[in-house]
């Protein structure tokens, strides 16, 4: 695929793309030295600053590697895939076992370490998932990670939270096919509010051995739910 002059939309993203498209299309094969920042820029018709961003982010997706005073260097023929790529691929059930672990030791902290704003979050986010019990499966998958977002929020701890925010998207495709599939709620539209409201009683009473099993359990009857779909 010939170089060409570009359109003046997003300079950095379209040169990105472009030299991608180079590398992984076999025109720059691994091993090949790159043209030179100057001769990219005057092919594409952008500036050299341009061209540098562009191959910037080519070394961050682990396509290319700078060699000093030799030039840049094609050293993959693929983009690496970035953490919220793989979890996208990744198994539910395979995300549901990390989330155990995540999610049972958030809900001991949060025992220990809860406010007075945390409880009535808690608090909230119960009563939420309560009224989301008329609604449809989306609905009440989101009203339930809403609440397990706010036992991980009164951890206040900020990785175990972005950790949890980048597990959300794999684990609410997973809960509502299990919903629909097992038609989990024709009999239970509430279902599993004992538990929840369990875990909410234990943390906002600072019992962290109950809050962390009770949540355990629940986490892993689930699992096991996941696992037969």
């Amino acid at each position: 695929m010939p170089l060409g002059p570009l359109r003046p939309s997003p300079l950095v993203e379209q040169a990105t793309d472009h030299l991608r498209e180079q590398i992984t299309g076999g025109t720059w094969p691994v091993g090949t030295r790159l043209p030179s920042e100057t001769a990219l820029a005057a092919s594409l018709g952008i500036g050299r600053s341009t061209v540098r961003e562009a191959l910037r982010a080519l070394a961050g997706a682990g396509l290319v590697r700078a060699r000093q005073g030799a030039g840049v260097f094609v050293i993959a023929s693929e983009p690496e895939e970035d953490w919220a790529t793989r979890l996208r691929r990744a198994a539910v059930t395979d995300v549901y076992e990390v989330r155990i672990g995540i999610e049972v030791e958030a809900a001991r902290l949060a025992a220990r370490r809860r406010t007075g704003d945390d409880i009535a979050a808690l608090g909230a986010a119960l009563a939420g998932r309560r009224a989301a019990s008329d609604a449809d499966d989306a609905a009440f998958v989101d009203a339930d990670i809403a609440l397990h977002a706010a036992v991980v929020a009164a951890a206040h701890n900020p990785v175990l939270s972005a950790l949890f925010t980048e597990f959300v998207p794999t684990l609410r495709r997973g809960l509502i096919d299990m919903l629909e599939l097992l038609d989990l709620r024709a009999d239970d539209p509430d279902h599993g509010d004992h538990d929840h409201a369990s875990l909410v009683d234990a943390v906002a009473r600072g019992d962290g051995d109950a809050a962390s099993s009770t949540l355990r359990e629940e986490l892993e009857r689930t699992l096991a739910r996941l696992a037969s779909v």
